[in-house]
C-alpha cells in the first residue's frame, strides 16, 4: 500500500489528539504488511527506496508493519518552507512517528543520516521503542569530528563502469569500494532514483543547517531493546570507529564492521547484513 497526505499549506492540523504540522501531513511513505510499526529512515539527497534489497527479510518473518518514509524534500515528501535544518528535520520525525504510532510501540531502521535522526526520535521514547537498527549511521554531524579511513578502492572494473551510461558510473563509483555488476545493478534500482529526484534548495538548505544538539547519546544505558550496528570498513564517509564507540553505551548491542563495504554497506555486503539484520528483527520480536 502506497499513500501521501494532502498538502494543507503551513497551519497545525489536528489528528488523533495531536497537534500534526503540514510537513508530517504531507509525508509521503510507503506501508506494507502488519504487526509491529517499523520505521525505515533514508539518509541525505536519497529516498525510501533504498531499503528495497531489506524488504524480503521482513517479508518472510512477518509481524511488521513496515513504513519506508521519505524525508522533507526528498523522494515524493515535498520541502520544508522556509525551514528545512537538521532540527527541523529531527522535529518532523518526532512529530511523524507520533502521528503514527499514537503512544504505541514501533522499531526503527536508520541509513546514514536516518540513523541519527532515529536516534533522537527513540531517545525521546525508550520505554516504547523496541529495536534499533542502523547502516552506516551518521554519528557526528561535523565532519571534522569523524574518525575516517581513507577513500579505498579495492577492486575496480573499469570495463564495467565504461558499459553503463557516464552519468550512472560517476555517481556509483563516488563511494562503491568493490564494484561489480550485482552492485551497480542494485544502485541504480535503489539509489540513484532517490539522488535524481531530491529538491536541490531542500538539500542546500540542509547542508548549510547541519547541526543538532546531541545529549541524547548519553542516555542509551537505559535502552533495554535490541540495537544493531552494520558499518562499511571502507565507509570514508561516516567511518566504522565511532560507530563501534557508540554501539557500547548500548546494553544489548551487535557490532559488525564489514570487509569490502564502503557507505553503502548493504549494497556491497547484501549477504551477511541480510542475516545481520534477520537476527536483530527476530530479537525484536521476541521481546513483542
Amino acid at each position: 500500500m502506497s499513500k501521501t497526505a494532502a498538502r494543507n499549506g503551513g497551519v497545525q492540523l489536528k489528528e488523533g489528539g495531536f497537534m500534526v504540522s503540514a510537513a508530517v501531513k504531507q509525508t509521503f511513505a510507503v506501508c506494507k504488511g502488519s504487526g509491529l510499526p517499523i520505521f525505515f529512515i533514508h539518509g541525505f539527497g536519497v529516498d525510501h527506496r533504498i531499503f528495497e534489497p531489506l524488504d524480503v527479510i521482513f517479508e518472510k518473518l512477518g509481524g511488521f508493519q513496515r513504513i519506508y518514509v521519505d524525508m522533507p524534500g526528498m523522494g515524493r515528501t515535498p520541502p520544508m518552507h522556509p525551514a528545512g535544518g537538521l532540527t527541523d528535520l529531527a522535529q518532523w520525525l518526532d512529530e511523524y512517528v507520533e502521528s503514527c504510532t499514537k503512544g504505541g510501540s514501533f522499531a526503527m531502521v536508520g541509513n546514514s543520516l536516518g540513523g541519527l535522526l532515529i536516534r533522537r526520535t527513540a531517545s525521546q521514547r525508550m520505554d516504547r521503542c523496541k529495536g534499533l537498527a542502523f547502516l552506516a549511521p551518521v554519528v557526528h554531524p561535523k565532519r571534522s569530528e569523524r574518525r575516517l579511513p581513507p577513500r579505498t578502492v579495492l577492486r575496480e572494473d573499469p570495463a564495467l563502469l565504461a558499459s553503463v551510461d557516464e552519468s550512472l558510473a560517476s555517481a556509483y563509483q563516488e563511494m562503491a569500494v568493490v564494484q561489480t555488476r550485482e552492485h551497480l545493478e542494485t544502485y541504480e534500482s535503489t539509489v540513484l532514483p532517490g539522488i535524481r529526484i531530491a529538491d536541490p534548495d531542500s538539500m542546500a538548505r540542509l547542508s548549510a543547517d547541519y547541526e543538532l544538539a546531541m545529549d541524547f547519546d548519553d542516555r542509551w544505558q537505559a535502552f533495554r531493546s535490541p540495537a544493531l550496528f552494520i558499518c562499511g570498513r571502507q565507509d570514508s564517509s561516516v567511518g566504522y570507529q565511532d560507530q563501534f564507540a557508540l554501539s557500547c553505551k548500548f546494553p544489548q548491542s551487535t557490532y559488525a564492521a564489514l570487509n569490502e563495504a564502503g557507505h553503502n554497506v548493504h549494497i556491497e555486503q547484501p549477504r551477511a547484513t541480510a542475516a545481520l539484520i534477520q537476527a536483530w528483527a527476530e530479537q525484536v520480536q521476541a521481546q513483542v
